[in-house]
């Protein structure tokens, strides 16, 4: 008897998956698994619904609070790939991790995820699974299935699908991010209706702020009150979304080189990262913050590919690691017009002085306003010394005739 643990959330592609995985390939039988990472309840519901129209048990694994620790992770390398901040390509390796081990609790010979061969996630998937000795298999990608033909399937084999609107768009929700994608969103020149927002509130005039607290860079308290990874990013998508926080249209590059129409929200995690970047700007050096983002970028790539327990992540993550030492502190955060942006920052770490950076003080310490004539006159010597030996150097070259000679050759021509 053969046996394959598939990712199971219940939407269309994983649905139609565990018959084609019975009738396609042979398996007698398919361990649905289904990862909490923070979705809402209505998810599970409608997977339960799914996963008992096919008389298939789930496993539900709780990897909420893991997966929070690893969205602080990334506030601290202050991650985001090409503007928005990443979520459901953290998520992927979490889920991956719990399915296999569930697959190996029970036996499986075999693990199967319902990703098309155009997107991401089948290697973020695919890069923690091919780790093992079990056999990976992708009903969608490798018989080439359309969400039509899905569908269409669906209805004739009278599978319940709720797959966000009824199934006109993919949706993915997790407690970091909300990504709404297909249907006529695929149309770079359509413009979304705004029922396809759920965390976030249209913008309006309507202002508000929020105090955040940083302990070695993770948060740690929200206006006073300290809370675990999850209740804080609960509690902040609630109170940002109010205000239209976190939210971004974009047209993404893929691993795979195609650019695709997205649209996600994330009001906490905009936030959050809006926020301990405030604070670093405070507590950390010039030299520091231009190489940390060198380094956040670099991570923050790795997160995108789903490879965030690399070698070189851990590497990234000492460099990381020690300049969060000094990144404690708070910072007020104000709510505006859909954007959050720091108003007020404090830490005990500053590298700043307000006596000496204030124009009603005459001295910097020791220092005077007229110590800074030397480095007035030093200041871009260098490339006044070029620009002056490339202007004297171009007056000593013969000027060029029309035909590409000099005109001291022409002179002599006529000479002739």
């Amino acid at each position: 008897m053969t046996s394959v643990a598939l990712a199971f959330s219940g939407g269309l592609d994983t649905t139609v998956c565990v018959s084609l995985l019975q009738e396609e390939y042979g398996y007698d039988e398919v361990v649905g698994v289904t990862v909490d990472v923070g979705q809402p309840e209505s998810e599970f519901e409608e997977a339960k619904q799914t996963a008992d129209a096919h008389g298939l048990d789930i496993h539900v694994v709780d990897a909420k609070d893991e997966f929070a620790d690893l969205c602080f992770d990334s506030v601290r390398a202050n991650a985001t790939y090409q503007g928005y901040p990443l979520g459901t390509a953290l998520a992927r390796p979490v889920i991956a991790q719990a399915i296999l081990e569930v697959a190996q609790e029970e036996g499986c010979d075999a693990l199967a995820h319902g990703c098309t061969g155009k997107g991401n996630d089948q290697l973020r998937f695919e890069a923690i699974w091919r780790s093992s000795d079990l056999e990976v298999v992708a009903p969608v990608r490798e018989m080439g299935l359309t969400r039509e033909w899905e569908k269409q399937y669906a209805d004739e084999h009278d599978l319940p699908v709720q797959a966000g609107n009824d199934g006109v768009w993919s949706i993915d929700t997790n407690l970091w991010s909300r990504s709404i994608e297909g249907g006529q969103l695929e149309d770079p020149s359509y413009i979304p209706p705004e029922d396809i927002y759920e965390w976030t509130e249209a913008p309006t005039g309507e202002t508000g702020t929020v105090e955040i607290e940083f302990e070695n860079g993770y948060p740690v308290a929200v206006d006073g009150e300290e809370m675990d990874p999850a209740d804080l990013i609960e509690h902040v998508n609630d109170l940002a979304g109010q205000y239209g926080v976190g939210r971004t249209d974009m047209m993404e590059d893929r691993m795979l080189g195609l650019k695709v129409r997205e649209n996600y929200e994330h009001p906490a995690a905009t936030t959050l990262l809006t926020a301990h970047e405030g604070l670093e700007q405070l507590v950390l050096t010039k030299e520091e913050r231009d190489f940390k983002a060198q380094i956040d970028q670099q991570w923050a790539n790795k997160g995108y590919q789903g490879l965030i327990d690399a070698p070189f992540v851990k590497a990234l993550e000492g460099f990381i690691a020690e300049t969060q030492t000094r990144v404690t502190g708070t910072v007020t955060i104000k709510f505006d017009g859909g954007r959050a942006r720091p108003v007020a920052r404090e830490s005990e770490f500053a590298v700043y002085s307000e006596e000496a950076a204030s124009f009603n003080t005459k001295t910097v310490g020791g220092i005077t306003q007229e110590d800074a004539t030397g480095v007035a006159k030093y200041h871009g010597f260098q490339s006044r010394l070029a620009n002056a030996a490339i202007e004297n150097a171009s007056k000593d070259k013969p000027e060029l005739a029309s035909d590409g000679g000099s005109d001291a050759d022409a002179s002599e021509d006529e000479d002739e």
